[in-house]
């Protein structure tokens, strides 16, 4: 059954709207026929029903003895009547029941009794020979016997099923094309998509589509557009970090192999210690970088004033000079162990630039806004984005012990976005402000 289903979305569209709209017009077509034939009948039988009413109601009011004039006298022009003990509609006929009932209610509303109506209609040869005449056959049973009545009636169109079958193939083709058209218009961009799709390798420029088409399908144009660039930007930042890891690892590694080739092993064994620290310290942020945004730690409401403040004491509690101003107790849900690192971070790097950083915590709009500000020399402005990239560090140098690993703001601003927020840099004039913005 599935080899005979269309693969393509066109063909398929095409396939369930052409199949839908045949049962459609097929219904449609049966029903405006049977009406239209009704129409028919009525325009074509009513005047002769109503002829023959009113000659029932000139018989029956006429005298016995000028009935046979009043009969004589109506049968023309294409009619004729009679008066007999027995009905014209023989046994064999087909009567009309529909017909029956209009011509009893069409005597009774010219006030004539009858006992009994039959209807029936001929299709006879015309007396001249050329083409055929449809009669309206009526008996109607009164007192004295039979009135039987033969009248002329004009044929049914012939051509009508004709003209309704082409009206309905006709609007079954302007429908189809008209949907067909719209199918191919959505086709063209989802094609253009495959295509972006297909090309991005991971090496070089994703390709970009052009949004068009209907609006929702140029917003799914647009988010491919932008999750293009987000891949591409992964990429990239998965090329700087593996560079940086094997920089920063090569370095404490070689130092390490110059010591243990050294004759005196317990002098360098305490400096073999740090090295071996820093290389830790190193592996430790590049895992929390990398499991940032696939923490297993459930968002739980949170008192992100609260939260601050215990982290300020525990470095006041070290020896730090650490400020808090939380005039606000906002509450949000969040990471708690994540957002602390995110906030460690910023405040490490305070301490390591400047001195007596302040944090505060308040109401920014629909946003929490917690900031860390210190009194240091601040950054150039045009390096603001950029050490917030991955082993990113504001001196030249790769030195951890003037600039660290360069990864404590990359982590501080994966954690807020994370939590579909954001981390920003400003210079306070003195000092850096970095500011994590997450919704409340």
């Amino acid at each position: 059954m599935r080899r005979f289903v269309p693969r393509s979305l066109v063909a398929q569209v095409a396939l369930l709207i052409g199949a839908a709209l045949l049962v459609a017009q097929l219904a449609n077509f049966a029903l405006v026929l049977n009406e239209r034939e009704k129409l028919s009948l009525a325009q074509n039988l009513g005047p002769a029903i109503a002829r023959y009413a009113s000659v029932a109601a000139d018989v029956t009011q006429a005298a016995p003895e000028f009935r046979g004039a009043v009969i004589e006298d109506n049968s023309r022009r294409g009619a004729a009547f009679a008066v007999a003990p027995a009905s014209s509609v023989a046994a064999g006929d087909v009567r009309d029941g529909d017909v029956e009932a209009r011509a009893a209610a069409a005597l009774a509303e010219a006030g004539v009794r009858a006992a009994e109506v039959r209807a029936t209609t001929r299709t006879e040869a015309s007396r001249s020979g050329h083409g055929e005449v449809r009669r309206l056959i009526v008996s109607a049973r009164f007192t004295g016997g039979w009135l039987n009545g033969a009248l002329a009636t004009p044929r049914p169109d012939p051509h009508l099923v004709g003209r309704l079958a082409a009206a309905t193939v006709l609007l079954y083709v302007i429908v189809l094309g008209a949907t067909l058209l719209v199918a191919f218009r959505l086709v063209r961009p989802l094609r253009a998509l495959t295509r972006a799709a297909e090309a991005f390798g991971g090496r070089g420029e994703p390709v970009e589509v052009a949004p068009r088409g209907p609006a929702d399908l140029r917003r799914a144009i647009e988010a491919f557009n932008a999750m293009n660039g987000r891949l591409a930007g992964l990429l990239d930042e998965k090329d700087r970090m593996l560079g940086a890891i094997g920089h920063d690892l090569r370095t404490p590694l070689a130092s390490l192999r110059i010591r243990l080739e050294s004759d005196d092993l317990d002098a360098e064994r305490q400096r073999m210690r740090e090295i071996v620290d820093e290389t830790s310290a190193v592996l430790e942020d590049i895992l929390v970088l990398a499991r940032t945004g696939r923490s297993r730690e459930e968002a739980r409401p949170t008192d992100i004033a609260a939260l601050v403040e215990t982290l300020a004491e525990e470095y006041r509690d070290a020896g730090a000079d650490v400020e808090v101003e939380a005039r606000e107790r906002p509450a949000a849900p969040v990471q708690p162990v994540l957002l602390r690192r995110a906030i460690r971070n910023l405040v490490d790097n305070a301490l390591k630039h400047g001195r007596a950083p302040r944090l505060s915590v308040r109401r920014d709009g629909k946003n929490i806004a917690i900031a860390v500000a210190d009194s240091g020399p601040g950054i150039e402005e045009d390096q603001l984005e950029r050490v917030l990239e991955p082993f990113a560090r504001g001196e030249a140098s790769r030195n951890r012990q003037t600039g660290g690993t360069g990864l404590g703001l990359a982590i501080a601003r994966a954690v807020a976005e994370g939590h579909g927020g954001t981390l920003t840099l400003a210079n306070g004039g003195p000092g850096l402000i970095a500011t994590i913005r997450l919704p409340a």
